[in-house]
């Protein structure tokens, strides 16, 4: 299968650390492998509403974010989930985007948990922080999510950054992304499966 990437940004501010970052990293991708960006920002998802239990789940109208994301999330085969660190965790938007992935698990015709199975979740982010640990929640919301839908993970490209473009001074965080995605990515798991 052709490798197609799908890159969710999850910055409420375009153009900031996290996604310099992952732009770095994404120059280093083979010339045919396909890339989609997608800011959360600029395709907002209404708040979710879990009806798990009390209401029909059909597929979202053709046009709109949901579908959007919906359709560009089952097309790709490695998803790069862009947040900055927000509160040691992933943004709102980032945040909202995945709880979106419990309703599609329950859409008919879709498919969702099998499709995603076996490919790949990868995580960028730029933190205000010294020590990489404050990223652990994150780190983890994104590997339990891929150990959930039985993907594999690719991990967490961390990056140091405060103001816009500090990122970009940050020589460790850019020698990692020169080779972050060309890396063998293992089955998630959960800690408990270790």
């Amino acid at each position: 299968m052709t490798r197609k990437f799908l890159f969710v940004l999850g910055s409420s501010r375009p153009g900031g650390n996290t996604e310099s970052l992952a732009r770095k990293a994404a120059e280093q991708l083979p010339a045919d492998v396909e890339q989609r960006w997608l800011s959360l920002a600029e395709h907002p998802l209404p708040d979710f509403v879990d009806l798990r239990r009390d209401g029909d789940h059909v597929r979202p109208p053709a046009s709109g974010s949901q579908a959007l994301l919906l359709d560009a999330t089952l097309a790709a085969t490695d998803i790069v989930i862009a947040s900055p660190l927000y509160w040691y965790s992933v943004s709102g938007l980032t945040k909202r985007y995945l709880d979106y992935w419990s309703g599609w698990l329950r859409t008919p015709g879709v498919d969702f948990k099998a499709t995603l199975a076996g490919r790949t979740l990868w995580g960028v982010t730029a933190l205000a922080h010294e020590e990489p640990e404050v990223a652990d929640p994150l780190i983890g919301t994104l590997n339990h999510s891929a150990a959930y839908m039985k993907m594999r993970f690719g991990g967490v490209l961390l990056g140091n950054g405060s103001r816009p473009g500090d990122v970009l001074n940050d020589t460790e965080a850019l020698t990692r992304a020169k080779t972050f995605f060309a890396q063998e990515a293992p089955l998630a798991r959960f800690p408990y499966e270790h």
